[in-house]
């Protein structure tokens, strides 16, 4: 049974199209694969293995300066993994934003024509009220006068 996590692989096109961006340069995806290993509890397992072994088959003397510079070797390496992992995240990021940003000014475009739309809606409207009174005055007024030459 595995204690793995799978975390599925996001439907968002962005996204899609950052990973496939990625996968296209080998340096992108060993690079993501020593950061998913490195990030795992594997990893923490194999150096508990491995500083018990280095230090119970006493590969050498306290204090241990072989493994000492070997584990410093691993952490600057490391840390070098973690920040391509953030610049990958600031990618990301940024493509999401630039996405979104694209987004707000295609609805800001469309909301500025459906007003624009309205206006004229609201205009013509308004001529056909317009034009509705005058109708309506003229066949008040004609039958007013209609009625006046019936009865004169």
């Amino acid at each position: 049974m595995s204690v793995r996590s799978v975390v599925p692989e996001s439907q968002n096109p962005i996204l899609k199209k950052h990973r496939e961006m990625r996968r296209a340069s080998l340096q992108n995806r060993i690079a993501d694969a020593v950061t998913k290993f490195a990030g795992s509890m594997v990893f923490v397992y194999v150096h508990i293995v491995w500083f018990s072994l280095w230090i119970g088959f006493r590969v050498e003397k306290f204090p241990f300066g072989l493994l000492t510079m070997i584990v410093s070797l691993e952490a600057i390496f490391l840390s070098t993994f973690l920040l391509i992992s953030a610049n990958r995240q600031d990618e990301r990021r940024q493509m999401l934003a630039d996405q979104e940003w694209k987004l707000v000014q295609q609805q800001a475009t469309e909301n500025q024509e459906e007003l624009q739309q309205n206006q004229e809606l609201i205009r013509l409207s308004n001529e056909i009220l317009r034009l509705t009174k005058a109708v309506h005055e003229l066949t008040v007024a004609r039958a007013g006068s209609g009625s006046d030459a019936a009865g004169g």
